[in-house]
């Protein structure tokens, strides 16, 4: 199946690519359907794209690979809506935002992905994780265009 998209252009992708977020993600709770795709020239970074909407695509990295340590720690509904059996079954990623000049990754509320079953739910840990977590400063040229 094809996808048109405002970022990646028209990209094909199989139904199994398909990622069901029965609640959406935070801010775009309509959006259900959606698709990881990687990023062509840095690839730490990958895009969740919507499959409903062309122009809704948000950047995400694996925290682990900045912050070695990180742990999701789940209410026991989420683990049981998300129908994980496993630790193994959990594919956690983080959305990276742009705070002022610097790029940041929201470690308290990252998504969490089911991958046997392709279903994902955006969550709030129980623990105290830091809302922005400082991944880089951007450097001068692009603090004025980003």
């Amino acid at each position: 199946m094809k996808i048109q998209t405002s970022r990646f252009g028209s990209v094909e992708i199989a139904a199994d690519d398909i990622l069901f977020f029965p609640s959406g993600l935070f801010g775009f709770e309509s959006s259900q359907h959606w698709v990881i795709l990687g990023d062509g020239d840095n690839p730490a970074v990958a895009w969740i794209q919507s499959v409903q909407s062309g122009d809704l695509a948000l950047p995400v990295v694996a925290p682990r690979r900045f912050v070695p340590n990180y742990q999701v720690r789940l209410e026991p509904a989420e683990i049981d809506r998300l129908k994980l059996s496993a630790v193994q079954q959990a594919y956690v990623l983080g959305i990276v935002s742009r705070d002022e000049d610097v790029l940041t990754i929201n470690l308290r509320a990252p998504i969490v992905i089911n991958l046997d079953r392709r279903l994902g739910s955006q969550v709030i840990t129980v623990d105290h994780q830091p809302i922005r977590y400082e991944l880089a400063a951007l450097p001068i040229a692009l603090r004025k265009s980003a």
